[in-house]
């Protein structure tokens, strides 16, 4: 369910993924529409083919804009490039090959609109430098002169005809003095003659004295009061045309005290319109002359502008037809990994849009079809091999033989339980191995079994120390040859131990036996006639006395030995059947250390037992001479020991319970054990000591293991360097059992506690 869970978060995040990224994309692919149509728009203004003129102000809209948009493009595009790269550092599927595509679009995009942008510069630099050439200049000039000249001579004529008429109206004062009818005929006539539009007489405050209008249509205005001031001085004011066509001029006149006489003459209109063009065309070219630098830069930088949305436009293209075009191979290689790590349920899927890559989707989808049946036969086929192998491995695993497979080069390549045991090793740790590199004991036996392949089965045994333990082994060799000639051996391991040891003490209880009752017949007359010569011939031999009763008194003691060995092999040969009791192992350990201390009161003999009562059912005599022999033993070996200085002798008797067990510790610091050949002390007749008998030990094994025990043999706990020492640990069964099944506790002996 966690897993389950696990999966289905990682599939939500991946969708989530998605659905940002398709966002993204579309946002990118707005954001680059938008700019093309910027661009072009910018094109058409550029070229004058919008009513809006490319002006200045216009140009550097434009540039904002594009500035804007081609900032949001590099944003979406820097976007993708740092998905691109992250992509790249997690090691996403075709994320090289995404960034090649891309990197190759971006190129193949960006030089000809560099190049293009550099030409357009060139270009636009080239095209200013002909407007405001010279030759441009003079014409342009000479049209302004021109307009100007015609201007200056409708200015001329017109303050030749204010000055003539002035003068006429001064000489005329009389006129207007005494005949007013007559005046403002010779006025209008004077206005007629010189072809004036309108014509009047005015005081300075802008009072019509007389007028004369010759085209009633005509809207005349007058004169500004600026303008009689100007004229106080006796010179003719001109007045320009301004948006009419109609030119005026001022002049006072001398013959009357305030009048002014004002002028007004039309002028053809098309000139005038001409010549206001001619003077804005020369201010328009004079301020695109002044600011060229900056109308270039302008154009320069919207040039570059719509250069640089083309290039990003075509980028983002092209990183929408790297996407197109490493999608199906990213999605190829994310099945290949699937199928890789062993899903083989993984689909492709393909549309006809991706055209031969929805053909390669296919085929990849036939394959791990394909794969898939192969494997699940496979798997079949394993699955019947694994429960074969099973099998073999709970019958090699339910045997108490070892078994070791290895190949033709002695490699081992299969190991029971038993085996292991065996060899106190472990599965894994063996494995691959060489086989007498594990048992070296093994080599030369396998080399010569490998030699003799023709025979089939081969067999010998073995003495092996595993961990302190020696054991005595059975080998058996076979050869093997499977259906392919792949050679191998089966090499069987059977611990012998106990048997050996069990038919070594049946046969040394007969031989006791015998020798028990073939020597103990003739002791008794064998002391009985040397006590009688003692009492028959003591008192008659006077030569020698002495050295005659030194040989009765050894033949005497001699017998009685001989006597006691034989009393040890009847005791051997016919151990007694325990006679079990419900009691305290306390009070036998007590009453066994207790004879060991009256009996060696120069050591120092300690017991550490329990408050609490220690019971089993034991038979208290055989378990207290098991007990009496080991302290004894151990005595022995602190007399034995050799040199000076040595330390006082210790002996201590532990007794504590480890579940159904009694475990009774007896430490010494004597002599120790040898190293080698340890186990044969419990056997019969093996002994470490000149006065030996070599049976102690192996009654009081059989004492143990008749209580359901055994006896292990290991080195003192926390000897120090060149110290000796012996631990003898003896084991007890806390219930009842039965003398007959007491076997299954097996003695066993290490060189460490």
């Amino acid at each position: 369910m966690i897993l389950a869970g696990t999966q289905t978060a990682q599939q939500a995040a991946q969708q989530a993924q998605v659905s940002s990224g398709k966002l993204g994309r579309r946002i990118g692919l707005a954001i680059m529409v938008v700019a093309l149509i910027s661009i072009g728009v910018t094109f058409f203004v550029l070229t004058g083919l919008t009513p809006i003129a490319p002006t200045e102000g216009v140009v550097w809209i434009a540039l904002g804009i594009n500035g804007a948009l081609a900032s949001c493009l590099i944003c979406a595009i820097g976007w993708e490039i740092a998905k691109l790269l992250n992509a790249r550092r997690r090691g996403r599927a075709a994320a090289r090959l995404h960034v090649r595509v891309v990197t190759l679009f971006s190129l193949v995009a960006a030089v000809p609109a560099l190049l293009m942008a550099v030409l357009a510069t060139f270009t636009l630099d080239k095209g200013l430098d002909r407007w405001f050439e010279d030759r441009t200049r003079q014409i342009i000039g000479n049209a302004l002169t021109v307009a100007q000249a015609y201007l200056q001579e409708h200015a001329r004529v017109l303050r030749g005809d204010l000055i003539a008429m002035s003068n006429d109206v001064d000489r005329a004062r009389q006129l207007y003095d005494y005949e007013p009818t007559r005046f403002d005929s010779f006025f209008s006539a004077q206005a007629s003659v010189r072809g004036l539009l309108a014509a009047f007489i005015m005081n300075s405050d802008g009072t019509v004295v007389t007028r004369v209008i010759l085209d009633s249509n005509a809207k005349v205005l007058l004169p500004p009061q600026s303008t009689y001031k100007t004229a106080d001085s006796g010179e003719p004011v001109l007045i320009a045309p301004g948006r009419s066509n109609l030119v005026g001029g001022v002049m006072k006149l001398s013959a009357y005290s305030d009048f002014y006489l004002y002028a007004v003459k039309a002028m053809d209109p098309k000139v005038l319109e001409y010549q206001r063009l001619t003077e804005a065309g020369v201010t328009e070219y004079q301020e695109l002359e002044n600011s060229r630098f900056g109308v270039q830069i302008a154009f320069a930088l919207v040039y570059l502008g719509v250069a640089l949305v083309l290039l990003l436009s075509a980028i983002w293209i092209g990183f929408g037809f790297a996407n197109r075009l490493v999608s199906p191979i990213r999605t190829l290689i994310s099945a290949a990994d699937e199928v890789a790590k062993g899903n083989l349920k993984v689909k492709v899927a393909s549309s006809e849009a991706e055209g031969d890559l929805a053909n390669l989707g296919t085929t990849f989808n036939k394959m791990t079809g394909q794969l898939m049946g192969q494997r699940d036969a496979l798997l079949a086929a394993n699955e019947q091999i694994d429960r074969r192998r099973r099998f073999n491995e709970a019958v090699l695993s339910g045997v108490s033989t070892g078994v070791i497979g290895i190949d033709d080069e002695a490699s081992i390549m299969l190991v029971n339980r038993a085996a292991q045991g065996l060899l106190s090793v472990e599965e894994l740790s063996i494995l691959g191995k060489k086989l007498p590199q594990v048992i070296p004991e093994l080599g030369e036996f396998l080399s010569s079994a490998m030699e003799r392949d023709t025979e089939r089965f081969q067999e010998t045994q073995i003495e092996i120390l595993r961990n302190g333990f020696q054991r005595t082994v059975n080998v058996r060799i076979t050869s093997e040859q499977s259906t392919r000639r792949e050679h191998g051996y089966v090499v069987t391991l059977d611990d012998i131990t106990d048997l050996v040891s069990a038919q070594r003490n049946s046969a040394w209880a007969d031989v006791a036996r015998r020798i028990a009752h073939e020597i103990k017949n003739p002791l008794t007359p064998i002391q009985l006639s040397a006590e009688r010569i003692r009492r028959r011939y003591g008192k008659k031999i006077e030569e020698d006395r002495t050295v005659f009763d030194q040989c009765i008194d050894t033949i005497i003691r001699q017998v009685g030995d001989i006597g006691q060995m034989v009393d040890e092999f009847s005791s051997f040969a016919r151990m007694r059947k325990p006679s079990k009791s419900l009691a305290d192992m306390r009070n036998s350990v007590r009453e066994a250390a207790f004879l060991q201390i009256v009996g060696n009161p120069d050591m120092e003999i300690s017991t550490i037992i329990p408050e609490e009562p220690v019971e089993a059912v034991f038979d208290n005599r055989l378990i207290g001479q098991a007990l009496t022999n080991v302290i004894k033993n151990a005595a022995e070996a602190i007399e034995g020991r050799t040199g000076e200085d040595l330390p006082k002798g210790k002996i201590k008797v532990e007794l504590s319970k480890a579940g159904d067990l009694i475990v009774i510790d007896v430490t010494d610091n004597g002599v120790g054990l040898p190293e080698e050949n340890r186990q044969r002390l419990l056997e019969p007749y093996m002994t470490t000591r000149e006065k030996g008998t070599g049976l102690g030990l192996a009654i009081v094994r059989k004492i143990l293991e008749d209580h359901g025990g055994g006896i292990s043999l290991l080195d003192a706990p926390g000897r120090a360097d060149g110290e000796t020492g012996t631990l003898v640990r003896l084991t007890i069964s806390a219930v009842a059992t039965e003398a007959a099944d007491d076997n299954n506790e097996k003695t066993v002996m290490t060189h460490g506690a």
